[in-house]
């Protein structure tokens, strides 16, 4: 098989970081753009608190306003039951869940250990399991912790299992600061494998180390065969001090087809979307 999917997040995970409120006009079209671009999952919505991610107060309205594509699943982050409801009334085709596997990164991000963290989720997936629901799994931290250091491999391991017990049907692997490197990446992975198979497994890796590709080639060897990426490398995140852009979906993809693997994405059309997403960063969409 020489498929690998990029799991778009430009328009959730990369705007989030954004300092200038973006319109929802804006994100609509980033959106719409995408659709047309060949991705099987683009992450488009977060039902967070309003209060500590106002970029994503509006998630509802993009929801409603987008023109949706057969064959796109379009993803929402729903941490909590209340998010849950939201993303359902939205009508997001499937839901999101986070956790990390440090401590510090838990506290700074959701308020709470990972344990507690881990059963807050509960209650979403068992929602999620009645209503049929796809959930999909985060695990930050993979590596490297801004407030804890390094993280050892069996800390991401057991995450990973729990949130396999919960009934997640992927899980995405973060490298949230972005410093990661291969052997670091291969190190988890082995770890994380003796868990769950590679191909219930994504990386997400960050680009603030410049090594985001050489991360995936570790990974390829590991048998994963998804990666989430964001056009024009939007994003960061506000809980990882230092941390820059996810890696660019564009870069990503040149690289994967250089390397003879099909991503089944209209480049062209992949291109439109770096370039819209640029403007919305320069603040003139």
């Amino acid at each position: 098989m020489t498929y690998v999917e990029i799991f778009e997040v430009g328009p959730r995970d990369g705007l989030q970081n954004e300092k200038r409120l973006i319109p929802i006009s804006e994100k609509v079209a980033l959106v719409d753009c995408l659709s047309g671009a060949g991705f099987r999952r683009i992450e488009v919505a977060s039902f967070v608190s309003p209060k500590w991610v106002p970029q994503m107060a509006d998630s509802a309205d993009v929801l409603a306003q987008i023109t949706r594509v057969q064959g796109v699943s379009y993803a929402a982050l729903a941490p909590n039951l209340r998010g849950f409801d939201a993303a359902v009334n939205a009508r997001a085709d499937e839901v999101a869940v986070f956790a990390s596997a440090s401590e510090g990164f838990s506290r700074a991000n959701l308020n709470c250990s990972i344990v507690e963290s881990l059963a807050r989720f509960g209650p979403v997936m068992d929602a999620a399991r009645a209503a049929g629901i796809p959930v999909r799994g985060y695990v930050s931290c993979v590596t490297d912790c801004p407030f804890d250091g390094p993280v050892a491999p069996g800390d991401v391991a057991h995450v990973v299992a729990a949130l396999r017990d919960m009934g997640c049907y992927e899980i995405s692997l973060g490298d949230t600061l972005g410093g990661a490197t291969p052997d670091r990446i291969a190190a988890m992975l082995r770890a994380v494998v003796q868990e769950l198979p590679a191909d219930r497994l994504a990386g997400h890796y960050h680009d603030t180390g410049g090594r985001a590709l050489e991360n995936i080639e570790a990974s390829l060897e590991f048998g994963l065969r998804v990666f989430d990426a964001a056009v024009g490398g939007l994003g960061g995140c506000p809980y990882a001090p230092g941390a820059s852009g996810n890696v660019a979906t564009e870069t990503v993809h040149d690289w994967l087809v250089a390397r003879g693997w099909d991503t089944g994405l209209d480049r062209d059309v992949v291109a439109n979307a770096a370039r819209m997403a640029r403007a919305m960063q320069k603040g003139h969409a």
